[in-house]
């Protein structure tokens, strides 16, 4: 009997999902849980739907592997294009992001004898 290819251990490990490589960091994860990247003009722009064209990248969706891979000077090599690429407006989504998902700050002027359990919430007031 003729067995086909064995799946790799990324393969067995996460089942059918299809896995990438985090510039940054190196390690393997699932695509949904990175973000794609690619070259447009000069900088890495993020591709949120993944439809851009072109050759993209892989990113973990934190700072610090960012920081890794501008270190390391790996967009150039990893979007195969010459030159350097600008990642500010990268910098900018992932700490856009960053600010999105923090969990409510507690109140740090709470009156005395009020509930500690109290969050921060900001209302939006229509200026007009």
């Amino acid at each position: 009997m003729v067995q086909g290819p064995r799946p790799s251990s990324a393969r067995r490990e996460h089942g059918d999902h299809p896995v990438r490589t985090c510039v940054g960091c190196r390690q393997r994860a699932l695509a949904a849980e990175l973000l794609r990247v690619v070259a447009r003009d000069g900088h890495v722009v993020v591709d949120e739907r993944r439809r851009l064209p072109g050759r993209g990248a892989w990113l973990h969706r934190s700072p610090e592997c960012l920081a890794k891979a501008e270190r390391r000077r790996v967009f150039p090599r990893a979007l195969r294009v010459s030159g350097v690429l600008a990642t500010g407006e990268l910098r900018h989504h992932l700490e856009w992001q960053a600010e999105r998902s923090a969990p409510p700050r507690p109140v740090q002027d709470a009156a005395p004898g009020t509930s500690r359990g109290r969050w921060e919430r900001r209302k939006q007031v229509d200026p007009s």
